[in-house]
């Protein structure tokens, strides 16, 4: 099998046991190992990165002989690797904070009074440290939950509306034209243009652009927290975008009808069950090479 197809699976966790066993097999797989606990050591010390891979991109090269052409690769594979693991974080002088998660990544962040928020995937929040104790203000690009600690005022911003509290559970999401509030616990309050609702638990809001909806919800955390993303009469072109910025591949279904809707769910940690999941209820077929998905409709069909 080609060294650098097993390679490029075994990063995303996605061998088959005859490619497992392929992958052992190979000369440099021990090493390929020690990269990632290289990578798992450095996120637990410094999530800001920047040196740490240099040393592991002159080990590789050490570790290279005439003839051994993927080498190169391997090194732009293991310094997206080392990025994907880190979390962008940056503080400056004046207190303000900064995270930012990547692609297919989940961090918890811990804040100065003891809340906690989990921020989901391509998502940013940022705050002022020093400003903590007299004002609790958050600012959201994309979603997070947030388990929040009874106390002052605490807001959260989003470009499309603000999510106001004293002590709860709750998730936002603001991305595109999308803006989304579920209350898990407690009691939200939501500012959206220029109109204010009150949000207990059990009870969501959502707005698409700008037509607002509320409804109620029966479970107890968002779904991408249990790494599952749940889709209620979606377009199926849609739900390709998502699988595609999830897991950086490229889905190509030229004969497939893009009105069709999916209802159901996906894993978030393994494109495989993803991709039988949704193709499987839609009564479609893939085929899967490297980070190119083809869809077509089943033979019987």
């Amino acid at each position: 099998m080609d060294k650098n197809y097993l390679i490029q699976k075994w990063l995303t966790n996605d061998l088959t046991t005859q490619e497992q066993i392929a992958f052992e097999q190979l000369e440099d797989s021990s090493f390929l190992k020690e990269i990632i606990e290289e990578g798992q050591r450095f996120k637990s010390q410094n999530p800001t990165k920047v040196v740490d891979f240099q040393t592991l991109e002159r080990k590789l090269h050490k570790k290279s002989e005439p003839g051994n052409t993927w080498v190169k690769a391997l090194v732009g594979i293991a310094a997206m690797l080392v990025v994907a693991m880190s979390l962008y974080h940056i503080v400056t002088s004046s207190g303000a904070t900064t995270f930012e998660t990547q692609i297919a990544q989940k961090e918890k962040i811990t804040l100065p009074d003891t809340s906690v928020i989990t921020l989901n995937e391509l998502s940013t929040v940022a705050f002022n440290e020093n400003k903590w104790e007299q004002e609790r203000e958050i600012k959201l690009e994309g979603e997070a939950f947030f388990k929040v600690a009874k106390g002052k005022r605490f807001d959260v911003k989003t470009g499309l509306g603000t999510v106001t509290v004293l002590g709860t559970q709750f998730n936002v999401k603001s991305r595109d034209s999308v803006f989304s509030v579920i209350c898990y616990e407690g009691l939200v309050q939501v500012s959206f243009n220029g109109a204010s609702y009150k949000l207990p638990a059990g009870k969501a809001l959502t707005s698409k652009n700008n037509r607002l909806t509320q409804y109620d919800v029966s479970i107890i955390q968002p779904e991408w927290l249990q790494n599952m993303k749940v889709f209620e009469k979606t377009t199926i072109t849609n739900v390709f975008k998502s699988l595609e910025s999830h897991y950086n591949i490229e889905i190509f279904a030229p004969d497939i009808d893009k009105s069709i809707e999916f209802t159901g769910a996906y894993e978030l940690d393994n494109l495989e069950n993803a991709l039988k999941e949704v193709t499987r209820t839609l009564k479609l077929s893939y085929t899967l090479k490297n980070a190119e998905v083809v869809i077509t409709k089943d033979a019987e069909e």
